[in-house]
């Protein structure tokens, strides 16, 4: 490390900025950082005068730029899109060959891809990485998940590693412990090379989708929970905090724990009573739906959380309809006991077949982009930092290491015993749901998902011959080989001719 360069620069010091600064020079590397009102970069520097490796606040970006160690090595940490594009415009001109930037923000793949062939053509190199983990994983250790040329990745490696979350070699638990000045030690890191381009912006767009769909469950589960067996938030929260020393170990359920036990400071009722229920979003799960459908690709239960959040938005027209809408359910009278476990399952199902969904649709992008994606390495990487890590994805982990081609995660014989494990209860929970005016639509998708993937024969069948039939479409037969295509003249049925 260079005494009188730093070794890397960011600009952009917003709270994740600033964060994953101080994670960089806490594990001993001197980096320079800029933001557009300078005084934020002094104050921010004047904060913290003793970290291992050091800031240097720059004035200007020419200061900024030649106080880097070459090739440089520049994070841009700003609002997606146009943002990003006039840093990047503002850095180049000040920028020698073979110089790395590196966007660190939620960018969406497509950007990455055109920024990365417009910065090679200009002789510069350009990595989009995906970092997750929110502000605390900034700080102490996101999941970081790095696209563009593998000569990127190398430059970057042993910084990306140093900061990067850690998980147990053999467990894959997240190792804790993390605190200012002082790193986790050991461990492997929660990051690893992606792919070319816009891959490493790709798998984050894709750990998002499947965040929502996590988010979802969870919110489903406790739905169902306070909804048809009246339990109370701190009664839930003590469930949580059991399914969270099981197989639904996880930080999301971790939180949801906390969170249900959390009274109001305002009022003392419980907190989750007096949050509104409207969600926001930001566009990541709606980007993953969407690319779902260009790609041809069923991701329902990731679909459905995002419309979840939708409907969730138009509050006003909920109040207004539940009072034309009006229904009455009978009361359930079941075990609360053994119904409760049955939540559990149904949410522990679910799950896998959202993170099913999410690995299918990565499969099917690196071969529409040309991408060689390592799909054990990204559930590794997973594993700790990032929102989503949870115990569950040390057994995706270990699925990839069985077969690295499988096709989906319902074959893998770990996860379809744990379904059959947990099936009955699965549809129980759905049923009664149903039955009893709860929405579950993630809990309903993922079971109609799972149904469809292991149904040899769909109604398809008949919608191909209303496609024929009103718009002479074609199709195909169960007596000929795939990829052959007839129609039938329809204005007579009664004298149908067959047509190559």
């Amino acid at each position: 490390m260079s005494t009188e360069q730093s070794d890397i620069g960011l600009v952009g010091l917003a709270v994740m900025g600033q964060n994953l600064a101080l994670n960089i020079a806490d594990h001993g590397f001197k980096i320079s950082v800029y933001n557009r009102t300078t005084s934020k970069t002094d104050d921010f520097v004047a904060a913290h005068p003793d970290t291992p490796g050091g800031l240097f606040g720059a004035k200007t970006l020419e200061e900024f730029v030649q106080s880097l160690e070459r090739p440089r090595k520049i994070i841009i940490l700003v609002q997606a899109g146009k943002a990003t594009d006039a840093v990047i415009a503002g850095l180049t001109p000040l920028l020698d060959k073979d110089d790395i930037i590196i966007d660190g923000g939620n960018a969406l793949w497509t950007d990455t891809i055109r920024r990365e062939k417009e910065l090679s053509e200009a002789g510069f190199r350009f990595v989009g990485s995906g970092v997750s983990g929110g502000e605390e994983g900034a700080r102490f250790g996101p999941s970081l998940m790095p696209g563009g040329k593998e000569s990127s990745w190398n430059e970057l490696k042993p910084i990306w590693e140093a900061i990067a979350a850690k998980v147990d070699a053999d467990t894959g638990k997240p190792i804790g412990g993390a605190a200012p000045g002082k790193p986790v030690e050991g461990g492997v890191p929660c990051t690893t090379y992606i792919g070319e381009n816009g891959a490493g912006h790709y798998v984050k767009m894709v750990h998002n989708g499947i965040e929502y769909g996590d988010m979802q469950t969870i919110c489903e589960a406790y739905s169902v929970m306070s909804k048809l067996l009246g339990m109370s938030p701190k009664d839930m929260s003590k469930v949580f905090t059991e399914w969270n020393d099981g197989v639904l170990d996880s930080f999301l359920i971790e939180i949801t724990a906390d969170i249900l036990q959390q009274d109001d400071p305002v009022t003392g009722k419980p907190f989750v009573d007096i949050v509104l229920d409207t969600a926001g979003q930001k566009g990541t799960g709606k980007w993953t739906s969407v690319n779902a459908l260009d790609m041809g690709i069923s991701a329902p239960s990731i679909a459905e959380a995002v419309f979840a959040r939708c409907i969730s938005a138009v509050k006003e027209e909920r109040v207004a309809a539940s009072k034309v809408i009006e229904k009455s359910y009978p009361a359930f009278e079941g075990d609360k006991e053994s119904f409760t476990q049955a939540v559990h399952d149904a949410l522990y199902c679910s799950k896998i077949c959202s993170y099913a969904q999410g690995f299918q649709l990565m499969r099917a992008a690196q071969k529409e982009y040309d991408w060689d994606l390592n799909f054990g390495e990204i559930s590794m990487i997973w594993r700790g930092g990032c929102i989503i890590r949870a115990r569950f994805l040390q057994k995706i982990y270990e699925a990839y290491q069985r077969d690295p081609d499988l096709a989906n995660l319902l074959l893998d014989p770990y996860f379809k015993s744990e379904i059959d494990r947990c099936e009955a209860n699965w549809r129980k929970v759905v049923s009664t749901a149903a039955s009893h005016g709860i929405p579950i639509p993630t809990f309903m998708s993922a079971l109609s998902y799972y149904d469809s993937y292991r149904n040899e024969r769909l109604p398809a069948n008949l919608l191909q011959a209303q496609r024929d039939y009103f718009g002479a479409h074609t199709y195909e037969r169960v007596d000929q080989p795939r990829g052959k295509f007839f129609h039938i003249d329809w204005p007579d049925p009664k004298r149908p001719q067959l047509e190559a």
